[in-house]
C-alpha cells in the first residue's frame, strides 16, 4: 500500500471542515512554542513559510475523496492555513507578551488566503491526480517551496543549517512520496524551476524577510 492510498484510511475525513481548521490552530500554537524551544538557528525552521505549507498540502490530500475532491481539498487547505494564523498569533497575544502590530497577522492572513487553497489543491493532485502531470505538479509544489526556502535561507539570509535542511527536503519529498523512479525524477526536475520562480516572486513582491513570521 502506498502512502497516498494509506492516508485514505485516516478516520474522521468526512468532518474535514472541522478537523482542518482545528488542526491548523493547534499547529499554529505549536510553531509559536517551537520558536522559543528549538536551539539556536534551528528555531527558524518553526518560523518558516515553507513549513506552514505542509499542513495545507496534507489537509488537501486527506480531504481528496469523492467527486468534489478538489473543492474539498481547496477549502481544507484554506481552513488549515487560516487556523495556523489564528493559532500562532492568538497564542502570541494571549500566551506571550502580545502580537504587537496587527500588520503581520493581517499580512499572513492574506498569504493564507492564497497559499491554503493552492497547497490544498496540490495535495489533492498528488493523491488523486488522474494523470502523471497532475501528480508531478502537485508534489513538485510542495518540494519546490522548500527549494525556495533553501535559496532564501542560504543565499540571502545566510542560515546555512536551515538552507541545507530545506535543500535536503527538496530531494527527499519526491523520493519518498512520488510513484516510481520516473515520477520521482519528473517531480524533482519540476520542483527546481518552481523554486526559482517562487524565489523571484518573493523578492519582487515583498522581500525575503517577509517569508518569516
Amino acid at each position: 500500500m502506498t502512502i497516498s492510498t494509506a492516508i485514505g484510511s485516516v478516520p474522521g475525513l468526512n468532518r474535514w471542515w472541522i478537523s482542518a481548521p482545528v488542526a491548523g490552530v493547534a499547529l499554529g500554537v505549536l510553531t509559536n512554542l517551537a520558536q522559543g524551544a528549538l536551539p539556536g538557528a534551528s528555531n527558524q525552521i518553526a518560523n518558516s513559510g515553507a513549513v506552514w505549507c505542509v499542513p495545507a498540502f496534507t489537509a488537501g490530500a486527506l480531504a481528496a475523496s469523492g467527486d468534489p475532491a478538489l473543492r474539498k481539498s481547496v477549502l481544507a487547505g484554506l481552513g488549515t492555513t487560516i487556523g495556523l494564523v489564528v493559532g500562532y498569533y492568538g497564542y502570541a497575544e494571549f500566551g506571550r507578551d502580545g502580537m504587537g502590530s496587527p500588520f503581520w497577522p493581517v499580512a499572513w492572513l492574506v498569504t493564507a488566503l492564497v497559499s491554503g487553497p493552492l497547497f490544498g489543491a496540490a495535495g489533492a493532485w498528488w493523491r488523486r491526480g488522474r494523470t502523471v502531470h497532475r501528480r508531478v505538479v502537485g508534489l513538485a509544489a510542495l518540494a519546490g517551496v522548500f527549494g525556495t526556502e533553501a535559496i532564501l535561507a542560504g543565499w540571502v539570509l545566510h542560515y546555512a543549517a536551515q538552507a541545507w535542511t530545506c535543500a535536503a527536503l527538496l530531494v527527499v519529498i519526491p523520493a519518498a512520496l512520488a510513484h516510481g523512479h520516473r515520477e520521482r525524477a519528473l517531480t524533482l526536475l519540476t520542483a527546481l524551476p518552481l523554486s526559482a520562480i517562487a524565489y523571484v516572486a518573493v523578492e519582487t513582491s515583498s522581500g525575503p524577510s517577509d517569508w518569516y513570521r
